[in-house]
């Protein structure tokens, strides 16, 4: 199978999450810089910022349909999970959203190289 060929055959699903990740790390962008985001603590907005560009990173790898993409979205997630939890603002759907992409991801793990 030729590259252009992979890149043709594209599950729907990557495209899809690769959109809404794209268009969320352009929205965490203004967060980083908020009051908010300094309220949480001087670590956090760094925090906030190298989690967005992870997150673009992962996403520019998935469109190319890139197993170490999957798996660095993984870990990302996993680690993000602990940072909730350390500062106690857990909740199941911030678990629940990363599980369903990681699912799709990771479902379509074969057809990437």
């Amino acid at each position: 199978m030729s590259e252009i060929e992979r890149h043709a055959k594209r599950p729907t699903a990557i495209t899809v999450i690769c959109g809404i990740g794209f268009v969320g790390a352009v929205v965490t962008v203004p967060l980083i810089f908020s009051s908010i985001a300094q309220q949480i603590g001087a670590w956090y907005p760094p925090y906030l910022a190298i989690s967005a560009v992870i997150g673009v990173i992962c996403m520019v790898g998935l469109w190319m349909m890139k197993k170490w993409a999957a798996y660095l979205y993984t870990g990302a997630a996993a680690l993000h999970q602990i940072v909730m939890v350390a500062m106690g603002i857990w909740n199941i759907m911030a678990t629940l959203i990363p599980a369903v992409i990681i699912f799709f991801v990771l479902r379509h793990r074969a057809k990437m190289t």
